[in-house]
């Protein structure tokens, strides 16, 4: 049954070499039948390419940078939804969802849905806090969050180098010494801040797992990829589903131990020496690679969709192995006005959106 006049709000429309999911959740989202109604991006910079890209959004508004905190951001999300009714929102970047969280309540007042990991799910998922799991159950690298340079010089009595160094939002290097840890240190703590995390380094090969959990501990859907292509900062930009039965153990028991509510990107890596499976990484949202799900049968965007209007979804059918997604870069044209109106008025409303 066709969800008619549904109005989507979805964030994260940059799209770079390492792009954002909001514009392939969109892409999925428009891929099912089911859906007929409006989608409005949210984006924090006017040069945002998901902006301007036709076929995407009806609408586009500005939005206040994470670190403007939860109150900027509600008060925003008001402004707009008196203009552009909202019946879900989909945020589909780590630095936000901790400020969707807090006003959560207060978007469902609104009649705004969402279908969000819980305040205590984003906390155990953090890298800081990533050494938590291993009293669950669940097979993780050591690690250790370091927060001065003094540590660096440290690490070799816990770790043998190489080890990764990361953020506590995003990159991630392996460091061969503690000067190249150092160095690191520096660059990431820079961007993103402290603490800075240290991981064991595990020698093998790297998986990629797409899902979506009820919040309950079951599983709404996986799609599992390796990766076929990398870009310089080791995102896929190639990748192929594949099965293994092993690591589908694997997923489904991460999602039950976590009671995982909503998207989320699992990292694992498959020892090389041991053969066991560990999680590296939990992306609290989509991937950019999320539209190979449509592909492989599991539209899990519109499945998110459905969750968060409380209807009932059961699991889906396993994802067909052997579909590939390759990404691409093309260049578009566009008149500088439509610049111009973003950066000026911070929203284009009505945008055409036909290819």
């Amino acid at each position: 049954m066709k969800k008619k006049g549904l109005s989507i709000a979805v964030s994260g429309l940059n799209a770079n070499d390492n792009p954002g999911p909001g514009v392939p959740v969109i892409r999925s989202i428009r891929k099912s039948p089911e859906f007929d109604g409006i989608i409005t991006g949210l984006a924090f910079d006017p040069l945002d390419p998901g902006i301007y890209m036709q076929g995407v959004c009806e609408n586009v508004f500005l939005m206040p940078y994470p670190t403007q905190g939860a109150d900027r951001l509600l008060e925003r999300i008001k402004e707009i939804h008196s203009k552009i009714r909202l019946d879900v929102i989909i945020p589909t970047l780590d630095s936000e969802l901790d400020a969707y969280i807090r006003i959560s309540g207060e978007l469902e007042r609104l009649g705004i849905r969402s279908f969000l990991p819980s305040a205590q799910g984003l906390n155990v998922r953090s890298k800081v806090y990533f050494e938590r799991l291993k009293e669950m159950g669940i097979t993780v690298p050591d690690g250790q969050s370091i927060t001065s340079m003094t540590s660096i010089y440290e690490l070799d009595r816990k770790f043998k180098f190489p080890v990764m160094v990361k953020g506590q939002f995003y990159e991630a290097y392996i460091a061969y010494s503690p000067m190249d840890a150092e160095y690191y240190f520096r660059k990431i703590s820079a961007k993103w801040g402290l603490p800075v995390v240290v991981q064991e380094y595990v020698v093998g090969q790297e998986y990629d797992v797409m899902a979506l959990g009820d919040g309950r501990g079951g599983l709404i859907g996986a799609v599992p990829i390796k990766k076929i292509q990398l870009t310089e900062k080791g995102k896929a930009w190639g990748g192929i589903t594949i099965d293994d039965s092993a690591m589908n153990r694997c997923v489904r028991d991460i999602i039950a131990k976590l009671k995982w509510r909503g998207p989320c990107e699992l990292e694992m890596i498959k020892s090389r020496d041991t053969g066991d499976y560990y999680l590296i990484e939990i992306n609290p949202r989509f991937p950019a690679w999320c539209y190979l799900s449509v592909g492989a049968g599991q539209n899990l965007p519109w499945a998110a969709v459905k969750l968060a209007l409380n209807e009932p979804v059961k699991e889906l059918p396993p994802c067909q192995t052997g579909t590939m997604f390759l990404r691409n870069s093309i260049d578009h044209v566009y008149p500088i006005s439509t610049y111009r109106e973003i950066m000026m008025a911070g929203e284009l409303i009505g945008k055409m959106t036909k290819e």
